[in-house]
């Protein structure tokens, strides 16, 4: 059983509302309304947690050689690469609705899901195995109302462009776009704050990131762009200059 690839399903069955009119369509997380503790937020007080960006998480998924670790904001593995999949330290609504409230907790965002040998386990910011998933022990999600997107990617004349779904009526009106068709490829990435997306865009064969008023947030520079859940989980976009090597870069295009 692949449970990360169950994690992953969550995502599918909203994400069919959100571009319908733009590109292919990527799954998107839910969130669970079990309402349990989440100290995520709070900064581990330590030296291996030295915080240089508070909007992004104090570990972040990083690959080397074949495998994944987790490094801190400085760089440093604090969880040495070991697996062959490791996801951001997000919930996981089936733990969270587990049958066995003992281990509700491990669903919260203080632990994140990896995988090594097919095995799909919890840890913790430690790197500690604490969790071993079973398919007995998954509870149902019970997922909130779904809030659409407000913007939508329109494509006209071959460009791509930005609308305001509410309030779009005529395409030859140029003041009703958000943002007129003028890249080669626009994906608007799923996140908490719809009035304020980021947006994936292309232009000239290369990626970069735009936000609703079309200011550039990350610099046209990279080979891809990822569509996944980087930037909905971890306020991060997971890039690469050579279509092969991918890596995260913060909202200054810092990279980790």
């Amino acid at each position: 059983m692949k449970n990360v690839f169950r994690f992953l399903c969550f995502f599918i069955s909203i994400s069919v509302f959100s571009q319908a009119q733009s590109v292919k369509k990527f799954p998107i997380k839910s969130i669970s309304k079990t309402v349990v503790k989440d100290n995520s937020s709070a900064i581990v007080k330590s030296p291996d947690f030295p915080v240089i960006n508070e909007e992004i998480p104090n570990l972040i998924p990083k690959k080397k050689g074949v495998n994944f670790g987790y490094i801190n904001q400085k760089g440093k593995f604090i969880i040495q690469p070991e697996y062959h999949i490791a996801l951001f330290f997000y919930e996981d609504c089936n733990l969270l609705n587990s049958p066995n409230e003992k281990l509700r907790k491990f669903g919260t965002a203080d632990y994140a899901t990896v995988e090594k040998n097919e095995i799909s386990y919890r840890i913790d910011k430690k790197g500690k195995r604490v969790y071993r998933f079973r398919q007995a022990d998954l509870g149902k999600c019970v997922y909130k109302e779904y809030v659409q997107q407000l913007f939508q990617a329109y494509s006209m004349n071959g460009f791509y462009g930005i609308i305001e779904k509410a309030t779009f009526k005529n395409s030859q009106d140029y003041k009703q776009f958000q943002i007129y068709p003028q890249y080669d490829y626009l994906y608007i990435l799923e996140g908490d704050d719809v009035a304020n997306p980021m947006i994936i865009a292309s232009k000239n064969n290369v990626f970069g990131v735009i936000d609703n008023h079309n200011n550039i947030i990350i610099p046209f520079e990279y080979d891809d762009i990822k569509r996944n859940f980087s930037w909905k989980m971890g306020k991060m976009f997971d890039v690469s200059k050579d279509g092969k090597n991918y890596y995260y870069i913060d909202s200054k295009n810092k990279t980790y």
